[in-house]
């Protein structure tokens, strides 16, 4: 191989590289994202981080038994433009949310709507 044809594979592999790990970040592959849950509950935990939030919210299920499920929201810097600041929410607050399960049935979420207490429902992607 020619040292042009080395230079041509390298950049071939750092650009399938650059686009592998873009797509497999904001790929929500794992959420069934045909359909909304509905959860109402208490907010244990607010992760404003990168790069995304995280929510854990105690949901009862029908047998009164608390449940804690993990909720993906937007990344920070989209949340502050969308309106949000990191002290919105925060731990012992009751919310309702609609957000995408996980397609595995497990206690996770992609989040799309949050509504505070007597406010209205509002994005947090």
């Amino acid at each position: 191989m020619t040292i042009r044809n080395n230079i041509i594979l390298a950049g071939l592999v750092a650009t399938c590289i650059y686009f592998s790990a873009a797509t497999a970040h904001h790929s929500h592959g794992n959420y069934e994202m045909t359909e909304y849950t509905h959860l109402e509950g208490t907010v244990m935990e607010l992760h404003w981080m990168n790069p995304h939030t995280w929510i854990y919210l105690e949901v009862q299920d029908g047998n009164e038994e608390a449940m804690v499920w993990a909720l993906e929201g937007g990344s920070p810097g989209a949340l502050l433009r969308g309106g949000w600041e990191p002290d919105t929410i925060e731990a012992g607050d009751e919310i309702t949310v609609r957000c995408h399960r996980l397609k595995d049935d497990s206690n996770g979420c992609l989040l799309g709507f949050i509504a505070l207490p007597g406010g209205e429902e509002k994005e947090f992607d």
